[in-house]
This record gives structure tokens, C-alpha cells and sequence, in this order.
């Protein structure tokens, strides 16, 4: 398992990623603009699925820790699906404008989770830290 800071690290690229490619994406013709949200698809499935697995794989203990994070990533990831085929549907000049400014507010309301998810892995790195430090203090003592 990595450590929390080389996963904090992970996040931050990830983040500096996902902007590079909006500002990229606001510059770039529609076709270009497709391809790259169907690669963004792929990856986040991919990632969603990485998550899923590993709390697959975690012991019963921890799994029950985690129980409401696999709920979590089983409904983003139907979330996922859902848009995938909502975005197959043919629509008209109109309708397509209210759907682009219903993804944007979606995609503004998930970039304020990660926000807030990145708050509470700030958290628990620092819950985990002053347990790590805790514990060495103990076996001092």
C-alpha cells in the first residue's frame, strides 16, 4: 500500500489533470472534445473500479469501515453509466444547452466533493499521523 503522502501526491496530479484538460478542452473543436471526455469516461471507470476493488480485497474489519465508501463508488459508478447513455441520446439545439449547463453544475457539485474528500483525507492522514505518533510514544513509555 502507498504511503499517504504518495497518494496525496497522486491526488494533487490528478487535480492538476483534470484542469489542464477543461482548459484544453474550451479551446479545442467538438470532435476533440468528445474524444477527450470519452478518454475521461474510460479513465474514471477505471478508477472508480481500482477503488472497488481494493475495498473488495479489505479485511472484514475494514470492510466494515468502509461499507458507505463501496456504496458510494457502486453509485458513481452507475452514475457514470447513466450519463454514458443519456449522452447517446440525439438531442435538439435547446435541450442540449440545458444539458450542458446540467453537466457543468454536476460537474462543478463534484469538484466540490473532491474538494471536501480531499478535506477528509487531509483529516485522516493527520488522524492517522498523531496515532502513528501515539503509538510510538506508548512503547516508550
Amino acid at each position: 500500500m502507498a504511503k499517504l503522502s504518495e497518494q496525496l501526491a497522486e491526488l494533487s496530479v490528478q487535480a492538476k489533470s483534470a484542469e489542464d484538460a477543461v482548459t484544453a478542452a474550451e479551446k479545442e473543436a467538438h470532435d476533440k472534445v468528445v474524444a477527450r471526455k470519452e478518454q475521461a469516461r474510460v479513465a474514471a471507470s477505471a478508477a472508480v473500479e481500482k477503488v472497488n476493488q481494493k475495498i473488495n480485497s479489505a479485511s472484514d474489519t475494514a470492510a466494515q469501515h468502509w461499507s458507505a465508501a463501496k456504496a458510494k463508488v457502486a453509485a458513481d459508478l452507475n452514475g457514470l453509466k447513466a450519463n454514458v447513455a443519456q449522452a447517446k441520446h440525439d438531442l435538439g439545439a435547446k435541450r442540449a444547452e440545458n444539458y450542458a449547463e446540467e453537466l457543468e453544475w454536476e460537474a462543478g457539485v463534484a469538484i466540490d466533493y473532491a474538494i471536501a474528500s480531499i478535506q477528509q483525507a487531509r483529516y485522516a492522514v493527520l488522524d492517522a499521523v498523531a496515532s502513528r505518533v501515539e503509538a510510538e510514544q506508548a512503547k516508550r513509555a
